[in-house]
């Protein structure tokens, strides 16, 4: 009986922390009403802007929302999935995203039920508005309570990192961006909080972020084994972590994968496949029978050969034409172009990505093909227009690599760093999403605030207003810049 009260006692005081971890402090309340506020306002712009074409209800809600919903190269399938369940993102690199959004699906179609109209803008708007809350708040108590920062210094860098391009974007549009960069925030709080007392990430903890990072986007769960490293170091090589922190759940999570794959994803591929077969046939009898009646050979075998030169040219020129469409033009050569390989990109500047995408267009939206999509017409690489943009590019920067060089014995900042380098290695040299890496980049400019956050930690005097005011204004142009675009694009 005692050990039974034990086991309820300890459940009840890990619920208690769980439910402090998410409430907001006194401190934090006016700092999240007001970034609540902001993206509350652009969150309803965007429902205003679409709610005539996706409240009434559809029989084909992919192809309202696809064909309808453009914003940079985000997908609106979180929409479709909400709307009418389905496992409509890519399987192997979200496999439990479908299912965390089966209950706000339920909660779409009571209202469905009660209004007549789609409210699906409205339950995934929740969500977006929600993660983005709960993302800033996290980065705000990173900067308080790992970095050690006052109140004023966590408050002005956490607000730079919500004005941020693709943060901002990321936090109105409906994709999962925002959800990883709210589950990582959180991850890296728990991590860093753990390495300030010493302890241990446990099985359990690293196994439950895990399945929440991994399951809306499986390379974010490789964060949270970089985690349970930094705060076990030497211990992270024991048996029992290894087997069943680490391997374990990544074997579970990949087989669930396949199985999923397998039940809802193979099926339509499929019938796919096989349509295509049967058209294809039916090109290939179209074209023998057009010869046949036109030639004035009379051996099928030579009529048959004719008829296969002819169609192997037209179907030739139809990959000529298809390969100048941007889908297919901007994307790089892939280093194999096998079904994971084939993602990757080898010929797309890299130079060029880090000045106007890594770092210009992730943080300064360009004003020229604002929020295009590189797949529809955008242009891989884009310039500014103003001299401006390249200068406040640059002061990030050097603030950046100040915060880097600054923090460098600080365990915490290379964890951070740890993730940003795993993002770069996936992005910058395998290429993975290198034509489009600003719209990945919510899932690690939220380091950028916590690097620099050593930078003013180690400052003093002089040289502290001076980076101080830096900051300020940065913030206030790229705010009142990114902000100004953004409801440009939506009500243009």
């Amino acid at each position: 009986m005692q050990s039974l009260k034990e086991t309820i006692h300890s459940a009840w005081q890990t619920l208690k922390k769980g439910i402090a971890l998410f409430g907001i402090r006194k401190e934090e309340r006016w700092l999240v009403l007001a970034l609540f506020v902001l993206i509350l306002a652009l969150n309803a712009l965007s429902v205003a802007v679409y709610f005539d074409r996706f409240a009434p209800l559809a029989d084909n809600y992919h192809k309202l929302f696809v064909n309808t919903f453009h914003v940079s190269g985000y997908d609106p399938l979180t929409y479709e999935v909400v709307s009418k369940w389905a496992t409509a993102y890519n399987i192997h690199r979200h496999p439990l995203l479908p299912f965390f959004m089966y209950v706000p699906y339920l909660i779409n179609q009571a209202l469905i039920w009660l209004t007549g109209v789609n409210c699906v803008q409205f339950v995934v708007g929740a969500i977006i508005v929600l993660s983005s809350v709960y993302a800033f708040l996290f980065l705000y108590r990173t900067l308080r309570e790992v970095v050690e920062l006052s109140r004023g210094d966590a408050t002005l860098l956490a607000l730079l990192g919500w004005s941020f391009g693709y943060i901002l974007v990321a936090s109105v549009v409906p994709d999962h961006f925002i959800i990883s960069t709210f589950l990582l925030t959180l991850t890296l709080y728990i991590a860093g909080k753990m390495m300030k007392k010493g302890r241990n990430m446990s099985i359990g903890e690293t196994i439950l972020l895990f399945v929440f990072t991994a399951g809306v986007s499986l390379n974010n769960g490789i964060k949270t084994f970089i985690a349970n490293f930094f705060t076990r170091q030497k211990r992270f090589f024991r048996p029992a972590n290894l087997i069943f922190a680490i391997i374990l759940p990544a074997i579970l999570i990949w087989l669930f994968a396949r199985w999923e794959y397998r039940i809802y994803e193979y099926p339509k591929w499929k019938a796919r496949r096989e349509m295509r077969i049967n058209m294809t046939k039916k090109q290939r009898e179209k074209v023998y029978l057009m010869v046949k009646d036109t030639t004035s050979l009379t051996d099928d075998k030579e009529i048959r050969k004719q008829a296969r030169a002819i169609w192997h040219k037209q179907r030739q020129e139809k990959l000529r034409k298809r390969n100048r469409k941007p889908m297919y033009s901007h994307q790089g050569q892939p280093i194999k172009k096998t079904e994971f390989w084939n993602w990757t990109d080898i010929t797309t500047p890299r130079t060029a990505t880090i000045v106007e995408n890594l770092f210009g267009e992730s943080i300064i939206l360009h004003q020229d093909n604002l929020l295009g999509d590189t797949l529809r017409g955008r242009p891989v690489i884009v310039k500014y227009r103003w001299w401006v943009n390249y200068i406040a590019e640059t002061l990030l920067v050097i603030l950046l690599m100040g915060g880097i060089w600054f923090g460098r014995r600080k365990l915490f900042m290379w964890l951070c760093l740890s993730w940003f380098a795993y993002d770069m290695l996936l992005h910058l040299v395998l290429g993975f999403g290198i034509n489009e890496i600003y719209i990945m980049s919510p899932h690690w400019l939220f380091v950028f605030p916590l690097c620099i956050g050593y930078l003013i930690k180690s400052l003093e005097g002089r040289h502290l207003a001076v980076a101080r005011c830096t900051i300020g204004a940065l913030f206030a142009y790229l705010i009142i810049y990114n902000v100004t675009l953004i409801v440009e694009y939506f009500v243009m």
